[in-house]
Order: C-alpha cells, then sequence, then structure tokens
C-alpha cells in the first residue's frame, strides 16, 4: 500500500494494543471501525490525526478556545468527503505503516482531503510541533513516547 499524506486511514486494533496510552483515541465504537484518521508521512513514522463526526461537542469547546486563547488550531471543524468533520490535532500520535488496517474509501476510491484543507492541517500540525519544542504541549497523547517506540521498531526490523 503506498500510504500518502492528506489521505484518510483506518488503525489495526494491534496498535492500540500495543501502545497504553490514556490520550489516545477509542479505535471502535458501535462495532464500527472509527475513528478514521487524516495521515501525514514523516519518512517512516505516520502521523495520524482523528476525525470525529462531533462536530456540536467540539463546536462549544473550540469556542472556549478561541474566547480564551484568540484562535483554535488543536480542533477544526471543516468538510470532508461533503459532511462537516472534526480534526483534532490535539489527539494526534505517530505510528507506522503495518499498522494502516485500511484507506478509507468513498465512492470506490480511497479518500483524500482537498488540497487547502492538507495545507492548512499541515501548518496547524507544525505549529503545535513548534509549540511543544518552545515547552508548550498541546498533544494528549504521550507523542514522544509513542515515536521511540515506533522509531525502534523501524530500526528492529
Amino acid at each position: 500500500m503506498k500510504v500518502q499524506t492528506g489521505y484518510i486511514y483506518h488503525i489495526k486494533d494491534e496498535f492500540f494494543n500495543l501502545i497504553n496510552d490514556k490520550g489516545l483515541m477509542i479505535n471502535h465504537e458501535n462495532g464500527h471501525s472509527r475513528p478514521t484518521y487524516f495521515t501525514i508521512k514523516d519518512g517512516d513514522i505516520l502521523w495520524f490525526i482523528p476525525l470525529s463526526s462531533k462536530v456540536s461537542k467540539y463546536q462549544s469547546i473550540i469556542h472556549k478556545k478561541v474566547e480564551k486563547y484568540g484562535d483554535c488550531k488543536s480542533i477544526m471543524i471543516r468538510d470532508i468527503a461533503n459532511e462537516k468533520s472534526v480534526i483534532l490535532l490535539q489527539n494526534a500520535f505517530p505510528t507506522l505503516e503495518k499498522y494502516i488496517d485500511h484507506p478509507h474509501i468513498v465512492d470506490g476510491k480511497p479518500l483524500k482531503v482537498i488540497d487547502t484543507l492538507k495545507d492548512e492541517i499541515l501548518d496547524n500540525f507544525k505549529y503545535m510541533l513548534a509549540l511543544k519544542k518552545e515547552g508548550r504541549n498541546l498533544f494528549f497523547t504521550d507523542i514522544d513516547k509513542i515515536k521511540e517506540r515506533m522509531l525502534k521498531e523501524v530500526i528492529d526490523k
């Protein structure tokens, strides 16, 4: 499988069984393979950003963050495949290609977000990584610990 930035994928349960991080979102809800993930390819590492359909839940959270900080780059609500989706950058985590279960398919093709949205997500993600380097961590998961574990798997294979 050729994994590319900007496409949406599902992840295997195996990853969640391996990585015990309370900041990771649940992989299955009500028998569905959820959430889906926007993917950023960064060498051997893939960054997975969960997507959610719970728009009203996150609208109020975004509103509170905007009131308090002036903006919100950790949660975005945008149209993906003609549906409102919540893009949860705050819940991003690193993984490897071997933990991808399958691409998300719409109309018989793997789902790719439009380039302008892809660029906006990448900009916000880079901003959050830069803040983390400065000591302001907006990520819910321990991305450093997970990334270290994933890189060790790459070296050990």
